[in-house]
C-alpha cells in the first residue's frame, strides 16, 4: 500500500505534465509556419483543418491570399461555407495568421 507523502508526491508529478494532445497542435504549428510556402504545405495544412471527411471531396489551391476550394457538389460546398470561419481560423493556427484572407468555393 502506498504512503500518503508518496501519492501526494505523485499527484504533484502529475500535475506537471502537459498532454500531449496539447503539445502537438502548437509543435505543428511552428514548424509549418517556418517551411516554405508550397502547395503540398497548403494542402497538408487543408488536410489537418478540415479533416479527411471533407479532405476526401475538396481540393485547393491558394492564388494570392485567397485559398480556392473545389467541392465535389453542392452540399459540400455549403458545409465549406457553412464553416469557413472555424476553417480560416485554424489554417492561420497553421500556416499564419495573414496569409488566408478568404476561401473561395466552388463545385468541381
Amino acid at each position: 500500500m502506498l504512503k500518503p507523502e508518496s501519492i501526494a508526491r505523485f499527484n504533484a508529478i502529475l500535475g506537471r505534465v502537459i498532454p500531449v494532445h496539447r503539445v502537438m497542435p502548437d509543435a505543428l504549428a511552428a514548424v509549418l509556419q517556418k517551411a516554405p510556402l508550397t502547395p503540398d504545405k497548403v494542402t497538408f495544412a487543408w488536410r489537418t483543418a478540415v479533416g479527411p471527411s471533407l479532405d476526401r471531396v475538396t481540393t485547393v489551391e491558394l492564388k494570392g491570399r485567397i485559398l480556392h476550394v473545389q467541392a465535389k457538389d453542392a452540399a459540400w460546398q455549403r458545409e465549406v461555407e457553412r464553416s469557413a470561419g472555424l476553417i480560416r481560423l485554424r489554417l492561420g493556427t497553421l500556416l499564419g495568421d495573414d496569409l488566408v484572407r478568404g476561401l473561395e468555393v466552388t463545385i468541381s
